[in-house]
Order: C-alpha cells, then sequence, then structure tokens
C-alpha cells in the first residue's frame, strides 16, 4: 500500500490506496486499528498503522459483509445469509505461524448462526445479546441460536412482519446495551416505499416510545450514541450531524462532498466511511449527486473544530463501504474468515492455545491452489 499516486498510465493495483501523511500517525497515537466492510467488493478489511507514515491493509473475505459489532474482544459480522461470531485470543496472535511475533489480536470465528437472507445493516453487542437491524423485515431482532431471528421492534407504523423492505430501515443506536434509536429512509408501509420517496423523506426514530424525533432527513445512516450524544450521517447531502435528543434539532459538525456510511469514534475524532457514486445504479441514478468524489474511502473528521484532518481514499476494488468500526487498543489485529481452513488450525481452550505446525498451512495452501 502506498501514500501517493501510482505512475501516470499505470492501473493502479488491486485495493490500493493513498491516504494522507497524517492518517498513520493519529492511528499510533490513538492506539488503534481501522475495520471497514465493503460488501460489493465481499471484504472485511483491517486497516493499521505500520509507522508514523506508512499503514497496512489486511482484507478478508466475507460474502456480502455489512454490518460489524466490535465490543472489546468480541466481534460479529452481518454477511448475505450469516452472522458469523469472533473472538481475539492474543496468544494465537503471537504464536501465529505464519508470522509469528507480528500481531497483537487474533479475531477468530467461534460461531456461525445461519440468519437466511435478511439484508441485515447495523449490528452490535448489547448486554451480552447480538442485535441486528433486519432491513428486509423492517424491524430490530436478535440473533441467537433459537430462530433465524427474533423480532424485538418494529416502527408503529409497520403492521406486519413481511420481506418487502418497506421503509429501508438500516441504522441503530444503542444506549445501555439496548437499541434507543433507528434509522429510516421513510414511513412507507407498502413493499420498498421508499424508492419512491429517494433521499427526501428520511426519519430518525426514539425506539422506546416510537416517537419520530427527526424528519426530512436526505437518506440517514449510521446512528451512533458516543457517550450522551447522538450523532448520526446524511449519506445524500454529506452531512454529520449531532442530535439534541429532546428537540430534534441537528447541528452540523461537518459537510463533505462524499455519499456518507458508516462512523465510529475514538477520542476527539470521527472515521467516516464514504462510498463512489455508480452513476448508473439503479439507486445512485436518481440522486442529482454525480458530483461527488468518485472514490470510497474514509475521512477522519476533529470533532471540537469540525475540521477533517485525515483522509485515505481508494483507486481500485472498494467502490462501497458500509459500516466502519475501531479495533481500539490493537495497532496490529489479524483477522481469520471461514471461507479458508486456516482458522480451523488454531485451538482455545482455558487456560492455553495451540497453533497446527507451519507445515499445516503449507499444505493447506498447495491444495488451495490445486484446487
Amino acid at each position: 500500500m502506498e501514500n501517493h499516486q501510482n505512475q501516470v498510465g499505470q492501473p493502479p493495483a488491486p485495493f490500493s490506496c493513498t491516504y494522507s501523511p497524517s492518517f498513520a500517525e493519529l492511528l499510533l497515537q490513538l492506539n488503534c486499528s481501522l475495520a471497514i466492510s465493503t460488501y460489493q467488493a465481499g471484504k472485511l478489511i483491517i486497516m493499521s498503522p505500520k509507522n508514523s507514515d506508512q499503514m497496512i491493509q489486511l482484507p478478508r473475505n466475507f460474502q456480502r459483509v455489512m454490518g460489524i459489532a466490535l465490543d472489546g474482544d468480541e466481534m460479529a459480522v452481518a454477511t448475505k445469509d450469516e452472522v458469523i461470531y469472533m473472538r481475539n485470543s492474543p496468544e494465537l496472535a503471537w504464536h501465529y505461524p505464519k508470522s509469528p511475533g507480528v500481531y497483537d489480536a487474533m479475531f477468530m470465528p467461534r460461531a456461525t448462526y445461519y440468519s437466511s437472507y435478511l439484508d441485515i445493516h447495523d449490528l452490535e453487542f448489547g448486554n451480552g445479546e447480538l442485535y441486528a437491524v433486519n432491513t428486509s423485515f423492517s424491524c430490530i431482532v436478535k440473533i441467537d441460536k433459537n430462530y433465524s431471528f427474533t423480532p424485538v421492534w418494529k416502527p408503529d407504523f409497520i403492521t406486519e412482519l413481511a420481506s418487502e423492505d418497506r421503509c429501508h430501515l438500516n441504522g441503530m443506536a444503542m444506549k445501555n446495551g439496548r437499541p434507543k434509536y433507528a434509522t429510516a429512509f421513510n414511513k412507507g408501509n407498502t413493499a420498498r416505499s421508499w424508492k419512491d420517496t429517494l433521499g427526501e423523506q428520511g426519519i430518525l426514530i426514539d425506539i422506546d416510545t416510537n416517537d419520530i424525533i427527526a424528519e426530512g432527513l436526505e437518506m440517514p445512516h449510521s446512528p451512533r450514541m458516543f457517550g450522551d450524544e447522538l450523532f448520526v450521517l446524511q449519506s445524500r447531502n454529506g452531512a454529520i450531524s449531532k442530535v439534541d435528543t429532546k428537540t430534534g434539532q441537528l447541528t452540523e459538525v461537518r459537510r463533505l462532498n462524499y455519499f456518507l456510511r458508516g462512523m465510529d469514534r475514538v477520542g476527539d475524532y470521527l472515521f467516516v466511511g464514504f462510498s463512489r457514486i455508480r452513476k448508473h445504479s439503479s439507486i445512485f441514478g436518481k440522486l442529482d449527486i454525480s458530483d461527488r468524489s468518485p472514490n470510497a474511502g474514509v475521512a477522519v473528521i476533529h470533532i471540537p473544530t469540525g475540521a477533517q484532518v485525515a483522509e485515505l481514499k481508494y483507486l481500485a476494488s472498494v467502490e462501497e463501504i458500509y459500516d466502519v468500526k475501531i479495533i481500539k487498543g490493537f495497532k496490529r489485529p489479524n483477522i481469520l474468515n471461514t471461507m479458508r481452513p486456516d482458522f480451523r488450525l488454531g485451538l482455545s481452550i482455558p487456560g492455553t492455545t495451540f497453533w497446527a505446525p507451519l507445515e499445516a498451512f503449507e499444505k493447506l495452501d498447495e491444495e488451495s491452489k490445486k484446487s
């Protein structure tokens, strides 16, 4: 990965990107790494500081990955028709046979929930539960071993559960371990009604009271509670706003010339994802936003001043970003997926861990090349 443009006339390498010189330094100072989901490319990307000037990324395959839940050593990702739960083992990370002594975290698959296709958007941990925004059925649900999903809330205007994506319920903000606020594109109660009012009638809902506390939002996404403060993104107009939960008034922190989705905070900084506008998309093609950035990436905003202090842009492979999560306390985390059998070679039991010898990995690599 380089922090400068490719030579003129040379096509960019897969997943190549450019970034501000301050991006890597900021991650080092904040003692964190970044997890980015891109469902279009089918990747969960871990972005880490290599040093104060350079970053390194690990793209991992997850089919149509969208929401990322992260709580300390626990991670879960929502994929096309599964939710995959992972647990960090620092011991397995340090003794990883392929790169011993390199990683400070290793998120290993531990369980898979077969949810079927729900078009899950946001995904969050809370009080020992795993909550998801089930966009297809216009409700918020629990994901567990008992059912495909267990509904816990739906907006008042949704009269029944049906796989019709009626209002494009997409975002969920947690408070005290429970879903507290939700975003949707409209108040429609018929199949895909939001497509008729795209970008004009977005709402923010208080889940406890079912009150709509803000409306007229332009494609709201990624509501997030940071402490007692509620933030929300408006994808269409590029606004990052703080919400007064009593009055519903929005105070703009920063407006960017991007299509925004995905947000997390560490210290005084917001890390906000943005996507490339595809002119021939059935959704984007209806919006007058052709002047937006032709790249996908992540912008860093200093909250007290509203200044953009760093930026990462992809030159190839990544066109749409959905979620952004800060992996706090780890400067070089790794993650293994279930698509390759490598993860089966690492075992954790109470008090100790085991890796298969390096020869086992090399054998798997050879078998993979032949298949």
